[in-house]
């Protein structure tokens, strides 16, 4: 009895050694396949992801035209100057009216207030216009009630025989009291012209007339 229970248990040990050698053997072939697989597959991967490259495009360098140089100026040479100009000019006629000292000396005397042309001012005569004769003021009723005084101050135009040329008012006060009262009464002055050298002369002249009640 012995010696069978001792058979069978070296054959079941056996039978375990044998079946974990067939397992082993079998793991073995398994992890060498599903090693090969996985090098295939990434065999595969590899082949599928592929970068192709291409060299950048070159860049076209565009060539400007060059600026043309701009011609040199040469200078001009003055023309030489006529010879002779002067007496060939003399003896053409233009035309034009002739001038002599008498006509300019003429021309200086008006421009200096000689003539009736132009008009100088008491403050750039030798003399200035001076009243020769002064008619009476009427004194405007009005103010007079009132017990009003006052002023106007006028520009006169005295001419080269004395005559007033023309009046204006350029400051009065009360304004509008006295201004007509005023010009009507110097409109019947007399005066002396203003002189220039020696000569009577058109100018301008500033008179003031007072309106006083006293």
């Amino acid at each position: 009895m012995k010696r069978k229970h001792r058979i069978r248990r070296q054959l079941s040990g056996l039978l375990f050694m044998i079946t974990g050698s067939v397992m082993v053997l079998a793991m073995v072939v398994l992890i060498n396949h599903f090693a090969d697989g996985l090098e295939r597959n990434k065999g595969a991967a590899g082949d599928e992801i592929v970068f192709d490259r291409k060299p950048p495009p070159e860049k076209k360098v565009v060539q400007r035209p060059k600026p043309k140089p701009r011609p040199k100026r040469t200078p001009r040479t003055p023309a030489p100057p006529l010879a002779g100009l002067t007496t060939g000019l003399s003896g053409i006629d233009f035309g034009l009216p002739a001038y002599d000292m008498s006509d300019l000396n003429a021309l200086d005397s008006d421009l200096l207030g000689g003539g009736s042309g132009l008009v100088m001012t008491d403050d750039t005569v030798d003399n200035p216009p001076r009243a020769a004769y002064q008619a009476p003021m009427a004194y405007p009723p009005r103010a007079k009630a009132r017990g009003i005084k006052g002023y106007v101050v006028l520009s006169l135009l005295v001419g080269v025989t004395g005559e007033i040329e023309q009046i204006e008012v350029i400051e009065s006060y009360p304004e509008g009291v006295f201004d007509e009262a005023a010009l009507q009464g110097v409109n019947q002055w007399k005066f002396e012209p203003a002189t220039y050298e020696g000569k009577a002369v058109r100018a301008w002249a500033r008179q003031r007339i007072r309106f006083d009640l006293s």
